[in-house]
């Protein structure tokens, strides 16, 4: 199986254009906030619009339930799909999911700005800021048993490609030969505004992250920055003292994943970035 990355910004018009791209490249299954598509229907998963909170809907996103992974990979089992499309908003959280599915690497990555202009990418985001609306590729009459209560709304997207008008209309997600459809939700998530993070609560995190590592004493000269790759990136430093008897390398590899966990889990960021001085080394203490 083939996967490919559509990679762009959040409320950057992914989901509205994911069927074309699909379509172009000849793609069979979508997985898209949490859910996997196939001939224009949801086969598996639970879509992280479905949540009450952006925090939930994140971890969601990145499959962190075991009864989710279990059922897409089971439907995926099932398919055997020559391709497949992870949409993400950043390249490391399409390599989250393909890591929680234990399906191959993307082979190719495709970006928004690829297929869109800065001006659709721009009324892209505004729908999404001020009207709180997202897409999913998926046809209204097929979203109604999953979204029950949630305003629902259909779009139809007319083909503007030479290249598709020249084409047969591939399974995914067309009405007869003039356009793919797709349905606008919104769900409780998006009416909370923007989230932030105070610079307190990032450190705090690391910490944390640091403290669930046996053999580090202390840790500190914590810097932390947001970094241009993807729009939640954040690059990480800090100095750590660890005890005496441990090996070094394989030490911080653990304090990583540590705090790469506790950053990514709990405030859906995503750390491109780390570095660790070791800065002492002390003798372990006895009991």
């Amino acid at each position: 199986m083939e996967v490919i990355a559509f990679v762009g910004g959040s409320g950057t018009g992914k989901s509205h254009r994911a069927l074309v791209v699909a379509h172009e490249n000849q793609i069979e299954c979508i997985i898209d906030d949490g859910i996997l598509i196939y001939h224009n229907k949801i086969v598996a998963g639970t879509s992280a619009k479905k949540e009450a909170s952006r925090l939930k809907a994140v971890r969601r996103a990145i499959f962190q339930d075991k009864k989710q992974v279990a059922s897409v990979k089971h439907k995926l089992d099932e398919i055997q799909p020559k391709r497949l499309m992870i949409i993400g908003t950043s390249d490391n959280m399409v390599q989250k999911i393909a890591n929680a599915l234990m399906i191959p690497a993307p082979s190719r990555y495709i970006r928004i700005e690829d297929v869109a202009t800065p001006k659709e990418i721009e009324r892209a985001q505004y729908a999404r800021l001020k009207e709180g609306k997202h897409v999913i590729p998926v046809p209204t009459m097929e979203l109604k048993p999953h979204f029950k209560g949630y305003l629902i709304d259909p779009i139809k997207s007319i083909f503007r490609r030479r290249s598709l008008k020249k084409q047969d209309p591939s399974t995914i997600g067309v009405i007869g030969s003039e356009g793919f459809e797709k349905s606008v939700i919104r769900p409780s998530f998006s009416y909370y505004g923007r989230l932030t993070f105070a610079d307190e609560v990032i450190i705090e995190l690391i910490k944390n992250g640091v403290r669930k590592v046996s053999g580090v004493v202390d840790t500190n000269d914590i810097k932390f920055k947001k970094v241009d790759k993807g729009p939640n990136g954040l690059s990480i430093e800090l100095s750590v003292t660890i005890e005496y008897g441990h090996i070094v390398k394989e030490l911080m590899q653990k304090v990583q994943k540590s705090i790469q966990y506790e950053i990514e889990y709990i405030t859906g960021m995503s750390v491109e970035r780390m570095a660790i001085k070791v800065k002492g080394i002390v003798e372990r203490a006895h009991t």
